[in-house]
């Protein structure tokens, strides 16, 4: 490869950029390297702008080639399809960061591809990923507003680590991943064990310290191989056309804003913008350009009401919480359920409880992993009063899961403690803003309406920020139309004791350490305002399960009698299953796992695997089934593979001359084990297992 490169020890390993070797043809292109990680990040844009186009169309793709890792995909397809949530959920993590750092007006298409080539096993490429593409947006001639850096930062044993391995991650307290540029960070993905504020904000500091190295690091690689921005014209208000819409609607607007309620406000914009389209389209304005400047203007309005006037648009003060309402046990059949409400966003939140058997096994690079909690967000059109397709879940529904999952993961039971695989799905029934803190809420009563033993209750907030100048202010409980026209989307979820999670993004180019500190403290008040209410309508775990949940059974065998349990092919667990209608779940450490909603299945399917694991006890009666008969006594199966013999004179208090007077081949009869002799023989009896003593 053509060694235009860069170096710089960060952590425990050297970092390397690449450019000018591969993918050639690209606006920018680079590898990127950490250990034995490496992953190649594209940049391309499109030279021509759709016509009527309004947005910035910027696509970004992730994708782990098993090859990587030295292996080749499972299944029947041997080859990579569509993208997994992990995948979908680096390429957000990618997306959120450097989506504002693209100018204004900027409407050609742009796509960044990140293509993990090589993984060690120890580094995740999601945070090189993230380096990569500003690295090759950097040195495209693509225009961005960079360089972007980022890196995560774990606190193992009481330390704090730059870029730790997966062993170290998962040990961690807590994680952090910090997306920043020089004027400050820019992005926060974070979960921990209930940490306090200031140690998460410590851990943002460590980070940020350490991510000036790579500011520079991007800047000088710019520099010695970066092209020149290509010379495009971006999208701007006709001047005249803004002061016309601005003149037309801006008295329009202020009674607009006084409107009570989210659909009023939002269908006279409508009308208002449709007049003036007819009124200005026969001016020689395009109707597309007019929806923009209204938008325009909206968007000045709605900010300098609450900048200037210190007014928000539903007249709430900056740290108040629209009105929360609590229900549990809202449906009859299900395991656990809740309805919480805050304002006009609802999540209706309902937990399922399942055995070993329902436990997702996921395939990534760093091997297959099982998860035994998951939680579904689901965000249909009718939430917002829209209509839509209704297909597989989108990014937004995936990233909106995984956050809430993560906030709820530091109070989860062990499976030691709780051994069932749990499922919370969060409908969202109305949206107004921060959906995803109101499924934490609604999931956490959810799990305790199921009898699901988590540590403390969590809730979660999000805030919103007013940035002009050198005014700043922080909106506790952001609506839908305060994050649309805001600079800032912060969530923070946590219980009374600490952060479980935090996710934070901007619209503009960075916030200092100081205002982020204030965000913490305004959520942290938040946080306990909500947690009362939830604590009022549920203060802790049911005691009991519902009725329609299965309940399963912790056993414990000798590690050598697996094998036995299990039989050849599957045998005996086999049988146990088809008679029982139990699930049977092994471990490798003699744990099994017994679960039915039927408490007699259960029993049932305990006596069996006892019957098999246990040692055969002289005293013990047992339910033997007759496999031969001889002259002298019959021999019956009390286990798999376990005989014995029930001489002649055990069969009956009376004489017997013929055996099959009193039993026959498959007859089940209740045996008493009588002995056991030297060589492992086992002796039996009928008759003193059916005496009236033993009865």
């Amino acid at each position: 490869m053509q060694n235009n490169s860069l170096k710089l020890k960060f952590g425990s390993n050297d970092l390397i950029l690449e450019t000018g070797s591969i993918a050639k043809q690209a606006n920018g292109s680079i590898t990127i390297t950490y250990g034995g990680t490496v992953v190649l990040v594209t940049a391309c844009m499109s030279r021509e702008i759709k016509e009527g186009r309004d947005f910035f169309p910027l696509t970004v793709e992730y994708q782990e080639k098993t090859y990587a890792a030295g292996r080749i995909p499972g299944g029947f397809f041997k080859r990579e399809g569509r993208p997994s949530e992990s995948e979908i959920l680096t390429a957000r993590l990618i997306d959120r960061p450097i989506r504002p750092l693209f100018p204004k007006g900027f409407l050609n298409e742009v796509q960044v591809m990140a293509i993990v080539l090589s993984s060690d096993g120890e580094n995740d490429p999601d945070i090189l990923a993230v380096n990569g593409a500003s690295a090759a947006l950097c040195i495209s001639d693509i225009p961005f507003n960079g360089p972007l850096v980022c890196c995560r930062v774990a606190k193992v044993n009481n330390e704090l680590v730059i870029n730790p391995t997966y062993v170290q991650w998962d040990s961690s307290d807590l994680e952090v991943v910090i997306a920043a540029n020089s004027k400050g960070v820019v992005m926060l993905e974070s979960k921990a064990k209930e940490v306090s504020e200031d140690e998460y904000l410590e851990a943002v500091k460590f980070g940020y310290n350490h991510l000036k190295e790579l500011i520079h690091m991007q800047e000088e690689f710019t520099k010695k191989y970066g092209r020149s921005k290509a010379d495009i014209e971006l999208k701007k208000l006709d001047p005249q056309l803004e002061a016309k819409v601005k003149d037309l609607s801006e008295e329009r607007l202020k009674e607009v804003y006084k409107l009570g309620s989210k659909e009023e406000r939002e269908e006279a914009v409508h009308l208002l913008a449709k007049e003036l389209q007819e009124k200005l389209t026969a001016e020689g304005f395009s109707a597309d350009d007019i929806k923009l400047a209204v938008h325009e203007v909206e968007r000045v309005q709605v900010r300098s009401k609450i900048i200037t006037d210190n007014l928000r648009i539903d007249g709430r003060g900056f740290n108040d919480i629209r009105k929360i309402t609590c229900e549990v046990s809202v449906l009859p059949r299900t395991h656990g359920s809740s309805l919480f409400t805050r304002g006009q966003t609802q999540s209706l939140a309902v937990t399922t409880l399942g055995t070993g058997e329902d436990e997702q096994m996921v395939e990534a690079l760093e091997g297959e992993k099982s998860k035994s909690f998951m939680l579904h967000y689901s965000f249909p059109p009718f939430s917002v009063g829209e209509t839509g397709p209704v297909r597989g879940p989108g990014r937004r529904e995936i990233g909106h899961g995984a956050l809430a999952e993560k906030a709820l993961l530091a109070v989860m039971p062990s499976k030691d403690k709780f051994p069932y695989t749990i499922r919370v799905v969060s409908e969202i029934l109305e949206s107004n803003g921060s959906s995803s803190m109101a499924t934490v809420c609604a999931a956490a009563l959810s799990l305790m309406d199921a009898g699901v033993p988590i540590k403390d209750t969590v809730s979660g907030i999000a805030l919103g920020l007013i940035k002009e100048g050198n005014k700043a202010l922080i909106l506790t409980d952001i609506a839908g139309l305060e994050d649309h026209f805001g600079d800032m989307d912060f969530k923070v979820a946590g219980t009374r004791k600490g952060v479980t999670a935090v996710q934070m993004d901007l619209k503009i180019d960075g916030i200092d350490i100081e205002l982020l500190s204030r965000c913490l403290t305004q959520a942290h008040e938040a946080r306990l305002v909500i947690l009362d209410k939830m604590n009022a309508a549920l203060s802790g775990p049911r005691q009991e399960m519902s009725i329609y949940a299965p309940r399963i059974d912790v056993l414990k065998i000798n590690t050598e009698k697996i094998g036995e349990l299990i039989g050849p092919g599957g045998k005996n667990i086999k049988a146990i299953i088809a008679a029982t209608g139990a699930s049977v779940d092994i471990k490798d450490d003699g744990t099994v796992l017994v679960g039915s909603t039927d408490a007699v299945k259960s029993e049932a399917a305990i006596k069996m695997i006892k019957a098999i694991t246990e040692d055969v006890e002289v005293g013990r009666i047992y339910i033997a089934k007759v496999k031969r008969i001889m002259p002298f006594g019959a021999f019956c199966e009390i286990a798999p593979r376990k005989e014995g013999l029930v001489h002649v004179s055990e069969l009956s208090d009376k004489f017997t001359k013929n055996v099959e007077e009193v039993v026959k081949i498959g007859d089940e009869i209740k045996v008493k084990v009588i002995g056991i002799d030297e060589l492992g023989r086992i002796n039996l009896s009928k008759k003193q297992a059916e005496s009236p003593l033993e009865k």
